[in-house]
């Protein structure tokens, strides 16, 4: 059999001149034909589930590490001799910090090197400064490898929702994998002060060594896990068709990218930063999160405050106080799915309902329902915290957080990837960045915050500020499309498609011309801006 034969069976082959000095060499670029396996977006429904599995694993073991040093704070101000409580801050805040730097790497290298390498390199980072915490000899250390834990552990926040895009091109299972992934985003930073609230009585070093068993736990998962990245395949497939037929002129688009050490720097490295200056949808939205999830982590300094300073409670109790957040998330994930029925059933009637083709109305009602939620959850927090008040309302006030928390993720980060589908990881690098720097920097407020306007004011002012911040949601919803037509990445990604279709269209004609049957289908390759 002619080799070339064989190659065009299973990939579109497309012409592409390139002028080496006075020379003219003609390549050959592969792509993926229809039905083709190797594409992500054919590949069956239960290697997809796993894909989704692995992401839920993976931020799970990432989020209980961010938190799982909240509930040990008394433990470590006895064996390090910590007198200043700013200091007590910091094994969870510098965990924080390593989630800022991450994503200004890993998403967008994500994009250029493909999904597993990177997240395989970042969990072993992870893991083996986990260990460094379990061992750490002086505080300045414990605080050091948690800021590299922390770095290592940033990259499932920012890269899954990437690796989600690249398996369901359909927006409707999208976002319903988003939705499992956010609801785990929010349950693990929830389990985290509860295990070490109870464990870190037994010895601080313990709640380290949990955690290292939790990612031992998820290795066999991620090296098991298939890369996503369709470039990256393709490239990988390039390599092998080059070699096996002896044909060097196969390449992939990838290969065919300009890519040096002064393009992965001032193109790739810094997308996201670019897209949070330049993307109105992304900066409103990352402020609007990173508000969210500084109050989050504020929690864990302000409900020992409360409960142990109210009510009494041991460490392990209050960690256990944070469990209505998580019945919340629950809640909003049903909430959710409902919405989601509703959307699809107002999409099939014939003619669809206007108001169902708007991009803006398939995630953000979600959103301007969750807002609300979150200013009442301040509210009911701040003045019902008193001892003539039972602790179980002061409690449940953290059902109404954490449905506001998780329906302001799932629709704001949904609206993300698909405002920005291939780009999807750098605009969620965007989003975990602020955010995370917010979570960093704001809970060493909390103590002073509380001590000074008492919890009932202290709370007040969280609930002003997030009912001013409620507006971003029903803006989008209002200028959103205008906002879009704006914006360069969603404008080139509307070109990329366009010319698709284009090339779909003139390959149907020439086959129809050519009397073969049936059309081969070129799959979406992403051109990175």
């Amino acid at each position: 059999m002619d080799p070339q034969v064989e190659i065009e069976g299973k990939n579109q082959i497309r012409p592409y001149s390139t002028t080496h000095s006075s020379s003219q060499s003609l390549k050959e670029v592969i792509a993926f034909a229809t039905g083709d396996q190797d594409n992500p977006h054919n590949w069956s429904g239960r290697k997809k589930s796993f894909v989704v599995f692995n992401g839920v694993a993976l931020v799970m073991s990432s989020t209980i590490g961010s938190s799982i040093a909240a509930g040990a704070s008394h433990q470590f101000a006895t064996y390090f001799d910590i007198t200043n409580q700013a200091q007590l801050v910091l094994p969870t805040s510098s965990y924080l910090i390593g989630y800022v730097v991450g994503p200004l790497l890993f998403g967008p290298l994500s994009e250029s090197y493909g999904r597993k390498w990177v997240m395989i390199s970042t969990f072993a980072l992870f893991t083996m400064f986990t260990l460094g915490c379990a061992l750490a000899k002086n505080f300045v250390t414990l605080c050091v490898f948690r800021l590299l834990v922390g770095i290592g552990a940033s990259s499932p926040i920012s890269v899954v929702g990437g690796i989600y895009a690249d398996v369901y091109p359909d927006p409707v299972t999208r976002g319903r994998a988003l939705t499992i992934f956010m609801t785990a985003t929010t349950f693990g930073p929830i389990l985290g002060p509860i295990m070490s609230g109870f464990i870190a009585t037994v010895s601080w070093r313990w709640i380290f060594w949990l955690s290292l068993i939790i990612a031992g736990i998820t290795w066999p998962v991620l090296l098991l896990s298939p890369e996503t990245y369709a470039p990256v395949i393709l490239a990988t497939r390039a390599r092998r068709l080059r070699k096996e037929n002896k044909n060097p002129n196969i390449f992939a688009p990838l290969e065919l990218e300009h890519r040096d050490m002064k393009q992965l720097i001032t193109v790739v490295l810094t997308r996201p930063v670019r897209m949070f200056f330049t993307e109105a949808i992304v900066l409103c939205s990352c402020l609007y999160l990173s508000f969210v999830y500084a109050i989050f982590y504020m929690y864990f300094q302000a409900y020992p405050l409360i409960f142990e300073g109210t009510y009494h409670f041991n460490a392990g109790e209050v960690g256990l106080t944070f469990l209505p957040i998580g019945a919340g998330a629950l809640l909003a994930c049903g909430l959710y799915l409902y919405w989601d029925g509703v959307l699809q059933r107002a999409k099939a009637r014939d003619p669809p309902a206007a108001w169902s083709q708007s991009e803006e109305y398939r995630r953000l009602p979600l959103a301007c329902i969750g807002g609300p939620l979150l200013v009442l959850s301040c509210f009911w927090l701040g003045w019902t915290a008193r001892e003539e008040v039972h602790w179980a309302v002061p409690v449940l006030s953290a059902l109404p957080f954490g449905m506001g928390f998780l329906l302001l993720f799932m629709s704001l980060v949904n609206y993300l990837v698909d405002a920005y589908e291939v780009f999807a990881a750098s605009a969620m690098a965007a989003s975990a960045c602020s955010r995370s720097l917010f979570g960093a920097v704001l809970p060493f407020a909390a103590r002073p915050l509380y001590a000074r306007l008492g919890i009932n004011w202290a709370c007040s002012l969280l609930g002003f500020l997030s009912l001013a911040i409620s507006a971003i949601p029903f803006a989008f919803i209002r200028f959103g499309d205008s906002i879009r037509e704006k914006s360069n990445f969603c404008q080139y990604l509307k070109h990329c498609k366009m010319q698709e279709e284009q090339e779909r269209d003139e390959q149907e004609r020439r086959m129809q011309r050519e009397g073969q049957s049936g059309v081969d289908k070129t799959a979406i390759v992403e051109k990175l801006v």
